[in-house]
């Protein structure tokens, strides 16, 4: 069996993979190498899949974003689900999940795999419980072996990374029962793996047969990410015992895949009060030993169905200034339906922002470049070289030609008040 990354990383080899990386990030293939070896960096990159644009995520590097699609039995069209993928990927997302539940998942997963340039993430649970709902059976009737077996249809496939929610045991729902909590489980992985362990009176499966997991995902060389099963779904469920404690369980798990060769991420909160996030992403680097940490959100307030993804954006800043390194985007479409093609777009862009603002806010090299040369360009009334910079160059453009001013060089906001021309008189600059 070839070496994984991780062995590659121990054994002091500087990959082309790693050499990519730190091309990309401007940093040294060493420092690259160091990280994946410690755990801290990982690149999702199986040793089946052909993506051409490889992301590493981590300590050190620029924050990444994720973008979700997927179809589901009300709306389901391959076609639809490609031209997703293609737009988030135009709109900048580092990496892009295939959640897709209806009937024809297979062929849909296939056809982004084939065609995806970026890492490519699944949450094989998904499928395994959507086909025996489907044939109107129960999900007792799942056997733990089946949950394996999709993990490895999933991994020979040539997705990079897997969500399994490995943290959802006995355990950690005795506490969730024993607390309460306002909206129960939202994580469909969660939530359906919960179900099963009552119906089966059984422990997860994919918390007692890790060893097994972690043998599956060696030989792909692909990328556990643990899944915050029991993420809390509003801010009266945030940083309460259920959620730490599954947290803790899935530092022990990062810490078994890792000393076997596997990369491992860790998701995050979902729904978290503004003065809660800091405090939520140092105890998940600490309880998972600096792991990559990948957020949903977090959502800042639960009261704006239709702008999600601005309460996301919100929190994702603020949890990536804190040491958060994966943005997960939300769309305007979140808690309401599937989102659509230009739900995609617009989720992606406002995650980028996130991440950008962040990168900032930790001093990352070079990241205020671009906001000084805008500056620079909006002091010039440059408009097209404000276009060319904008993170969303199209939608900039629009917006200016939805109402152009009588004179050229300026907006329809001020005309003759221009408060760039007015500055330039009152210094002096004409």
């Amino acid at each position: 069996m070839a070496a994984t990354i991780i062995e590659s990383a121990r054994s002091g080899e500087v990959t082309e993979a790693m050499k990519a990386v730190a091309s990309a990030e401007g940093a040294s293939p060493e420092a690259i190498r160091n990280g994946i070896s410690s755990g801290t960096i990982v690149i999702p990159h199986s040793s089946v899949s052909r993506r051409s644009r490889l992301c590493g995520i981590g300590a050190g590097l620029g924050v990444k974003v994720n973008a979700n699609i997927g179809s589901s039995r009300d709306s389901e069209s391959a076609e639809v689900e490609m031209q997703k993928m293609a737009v988030a990927v135009g709109a900048g997302a580092d990496a892009v999940m295939d959640l897709s539940t209806g009937p024809r998942w297979r062929e849909i997963l296939h056809g982004i795999s084939e065609a995806c340039p970026v890492p490519l993430g699944t949450v094989p649970v998904y499928q395994v419980f959507g086909e025996i709902l489907e044939a109107g059976c129960g999900v007792g009737e799942i056997g733990p072996q089946e949950m394996l077996d999709a993990v490895e249809a999933h991994c020979a496939c040539g997705v990079d990374f897997l969500t399994l929610h490995c943290g959802v045991t006995g355990h950690a729902l005795s506490i969730l029962k024993s607390q309460g909590r306002k909206l129960g489980i939202v994580s469909r992985g969660g939530a359906l793996l919960a179900e099963w362990m009552s119906v089966r009176k059984a422990e997860n499966p994919l918390y007692e047969r890790f060893d097994d997991l972690i043998d599956i995902l060696r030989r792909y060389d692909a990328t556990f990410s643990l899944g915050d099963g029991l993420r809390p779904g509003c801010l009266a469920d945030a940083s309460d015992g259920a959620q730490i404690e599954e947290l803790i369980t899935l530092g022990c798990l990062q810490r078994r895949a890792l000393e076997a060769g596997v990369q491992v991420m860790i998701e995050g909160p979902g729904h978290v009060p503004l003065d809660q996030i800091e405090q939520n992403i140092r105890m998940q680097k600490r309880l998972c030993n600096g792991a990559p940490f990948y957020v949903l959100g977090p959502l800042v307030t639960d009261i704006a169905p239709g702008y999600d993804h601005i309460t996301s954006a919100i929190g994702g800043a603020i949890a990536a200034w804190h040491g958060a390194d994966f943005i997960c985007y939300v769309t305007p479409a979140e808690h309401l339906r599937l989102p659509g093609v230009e739900d995609v777009r617009i989720g992606t862009i406002a995650a980028r922002i996130a991440a950008h603002a962040a990168d900032v806010a930790r001093g990352r090299p070079g990241s205020r470049e671009r906001d000084d040369r805008m500056a620079e360009a909006r002091a010039a009334l440059d408009w097209e070289k404000q276009f060319d910079l904008a993170i969303d160059p199209c939608t900039a453009r629009a917006e200016r030609a939805k109402c152009l001013p009588g004179e050229g060089d300026v907006c329809s906001m001020c005309g003759k008040l221009c408060a760039i021309r007015t500055s330039r008189r009152a210094l002096g600059e004409a």
